[in-house]
């Protein structure tokens, strides 16, 4: 049976927070004629229950505690889109415009990746750790349907740099399954969430299936995976998440009050918190086992 859920909101970017200055060329780019006061993405939870997000087109990162307060823990000259951290307690950030880069939680920034080959990236967007540590993350720049050339990376504990991807029509959220073997990629454009294996056999490329087929919005953004398996997918400019289970199929389906700008979404036990930039607020929705 499929759930059907209104979700509640559980703190909004306070004004004080919001950015009043000319928008920056990534608004210019991506909002055409619109002024921004933030653009959150990138959720993740710290071990003390702290919700860490991030501000693309400001550079910012973002603290907000159990009680919902928010804190602007740091400032830099980036683009970032998502945050993860690490299990020594640092982070691993994308960004946009310097690539893949370590924080250390103070001020401090170190660059991972920020090229193949001799080629810069596109323009980083999402990010997942796999259990065994490495960082799977998603290349999309401004590819799309007529340019499907968005790419995923692992970059593995070694250091070595894996070129997984390289035909992903805007490939966006990213995220393994618990046990880190399937990998599911959201191909926004194609309004599409990808799945292959994380350690296929192939000699180059892996095989790679429709895993989830959408319609309307914009296409899916960021993913999350549920403990027990199932898949919630945060669609973009539709105002809507769903979760579906491991056979594919919809066993809820959560819409937002007010918003459409559904950008990232995660799991803290049975409650989804779902990240939505048009409006600045985070969302719960509380689903069954």
């Amino acid at each position: 049976m499929t759930q059907f859920i209104t979700a509640k909101i559980w703190s909004k970017l306070p004004l004080e927070h919001h950015y009043k200055g000319e928008p920056t060329p990534w608004v210019k780019m991506t909002r055409p004629g619109q002024s921004l006061h933030s653009f959150l993405e990138g959720p993740d939870f710290d071990t003390l229950g702290n919700l860490w997000l991030v501000d693309v087109p400001y550079g910012r990162i973002f603290k907000i505690n159990p009680s919902g307060e928010w804190e602007l823990h740091h400032a830099y000259d980036g683009e970032p889109h998502s945050i993860k951290q690490k299990s020594d307690g640092t982070f691993i950030l994308t960004d946009y415009k310097k690539g893949l880069l370590h924080y250390d939680g103070g001020a401090n920034f170190k660059t991972l990746a920020s090229e193949f080959e001799g080629r810069k990236f596109k323009g980083l967007s999402d990010l997942t750790i796999a259990p065994n540590g490495d960082v799977w993350f998603t290349d999309s720049g401004r590819t799309s349907l007529s340019d499907p050339t968005g790419n995923v990376f692992r970059l593995k504990v070694d250091g070595e740099l894996d070129h997984v991807l390289n035909n992903v029509p805007y490939p966006n959220g990213i995220a393994l399954s618990n046990d880190g073997k399937l990998v599911y990629v959201a191909a926004t454009r194609a309004n599409a969430v990808w799945r292959f294996m994380a350690d296929y056999p192939d000699p180059e490329w892996p095989m790679v299936g429709t895993y989830i087929q959408m319609s309307g919005g914009l296409g899916p953004d960021g993913l999350a995976v549920h403990k027990n398996g199932n898949l919630a997918v945060a669609h973009a400019q539709a105002g809507r998440a769903y979760v579906y289970n491991i056979f594919g199929d919809v066993v809820a389906t959560i819409e937002l009050p007010d918003g459409l700008w559904i950008t990232s979404l995660i799991f803290n036990k049975n409650t989804l918190y779902i990240v939505e930039a048009q409006t600045g607020s985070i969302y719960v929705a509380e689903l069954e086992e």
